[in-house]
């Protein structure tokens, strides 16, 4: 297979493959957020990588910096039209993961519960059993 410079598939993947880019978009879509708000948001990325990927996605053009002259210096981003244009992206993947990925997980949890429910079920019979034999 050859690889095609003109690809829109190949561009868009180069733009969002980034580790963490996908995510800061959807958190970014409620609206504006601060630095630490987005940090606190995404468990496990540190504050460089962060600030590093803020700074690559205003470069992109898929995020913007919104900075106020306050003591101290508030700082929040939004997306930009090219970054919301993404959205479509995360809920098709989101819509993916649920119908393809998150079925193991549900079968999982009804397993639980099925076990669950008849641990309840098997205890209820043997607290009668023993209330039973008490009052006789």
């Amino acid at each position: 297979m050859s690889f095609d410079d003109n690809c829109p598939v190949v561009h868009t993947t180069e733009l969002i493959g980034g580790k963490w880019t996908l995510l800061l978009v959807r958190d970014l879509a409620a609206g504006r957020s601060r630095f630490c708000e987005l940090e606190r948001s995404l468990a496990g990325i540190s504050p460089r990588t962060l600030s590093l990927r803020l700074r690559a996605l205003e470069e992109d053009g898929i995020i913007e910096r919104h900075t106020y002259p306050e003591v101290p210096p508030r700082v929040e981003y939004s997306l930009t039209q090219k970054g919301i244009d993404l959205l479509p992206i995360i809920e098709s993947m989101r819509h993916y993961g649920r119908r393809w990925l998150c079925e193991e997980v549900s079968q999982a949890d009804a397993e639980r519960a099925a076990l669950a429910a008849t641990a309840s079920s098997a205890l209820s019979e043997v607290l009668e059993q023993t209330a039973a034999v008490a009052a006789a």
